[in-house]
């Protein structure tokens, strides 16, 4: 889940809700796993000059830091992200959000093969940035890579040229369809979302409706009046029923998301040169 709009508590984000980030790791309706039990981890801007992170092996559900912390942390942008690992171990270097400078990443879905590609993928990573690598998670490769080329100048084509050279290794290893993801990615200001998998069935992802026109649809409903009119959310699956307030990101698309909506555009890789 991504959140972007005037200051918020983060308890308001991740617990509130009727089908919440927190309800999502436990009950997940449209996930590949139901259960998403293996780490969480959230990201914020507050005063510092990067975001802070907090992370954790426990499920998020168990958490009870997490329930302590989010009930004093008022941030304008939080990303926030429950783990089902799909290979790597359960440790808290491989729990997402990442972090780098001002950046921050999370991913739903897996680079197949990742084990026989990843020394690969770890060598076209910029050697000023290779040792601020910390995991072992296909994640955190796939955005050191897309920070190798050029995430912080634009990211739709940093993006691309990343996932342009995972499917170009993964494909020379025998691998038919080494793309999976669903990506928000954040440098505290803008927020950029990205739908892509090799093979055209991505996992689902979503983004919010302009609050006005959802007042508007829904009067009744007390929380919409309470969130500020910029509100924006990007999430994995919607956080409770509400009729014209959710908006599937198409197939293959890419997008950046603010106050007057999301500016949708095509994504296609990129291959390296």
């Amino acid at each position: 889940m991504a959140y972007s709009g005037e200051p918020i508590l983060a308890e308001d984000l991740l617990f509130r809700p009727a089908h919440s980030l927190i309800d999502q790791s436990l009950h997940s309706r449209l996930g590949e796993t139901t259960t998403n039990g293996d780490g969480f981890g959230v990201g914020w801007y507050g005063e510092g000059s990067q975001p802070a992170v907090y992370k954790g092996i426990e499920p998020a559900w168990n958490d009870s830091n997490l329930r302590e912390i989010a009930g004093q942390v008022r941030t304008s942008m939080l990303l926030s992200h429950v783990r089902s690992s799909t290979g790597t171990p359960v440790q808290r270097s491989n729990c997402h959000p990442f972090r780098h400078g001002r950046w921050l990443w999370v991913h739903n879905g897996a680079l197949r093969g990742f084990h026989e590609i990843r020394r690969d993928l770890l060598l076209a990573v910029d050697p000023a940035l290779f040792s601020d690598i910390e995991g072992s998670t296909d994640t955190e490769v796939l955005f050191y890579l897309a920070l190798t080329f050029g995430l912080v100048d634009d990211p739709f084509d940093g993006v691309a040229r990343a996932v342009g050279l995972v499917e170009e290794v993964g494909r020379a290893n025998g691998v038919e369809h080494p793309v999976q993801m669903t990506v928000a990615t954040t440098n505290g200001e803008s927020l950029w979302v990205f739908r892509y998998s090799s093979e055209g069935r991505s996992r689902s992802l979503y983004f919010s409706t302009e609050l006005s026109k959802l007042r508007e649809l829904h009067p009744e409903v007390e929380v919409l009046h309470e969130l500020g009119g910029e509100t924006r959310f990007v999430v994995s699956e919607p956080l409770r029923d509400l009729e014209g307030a959710w908006n599937e990101v198409p197939e293959s698309a890419a997008a950046v998301v603010g106050p007057a909506g999301a500016a949708m555009q095509p994504f296609t890789p990129i291959s390296p040169v």
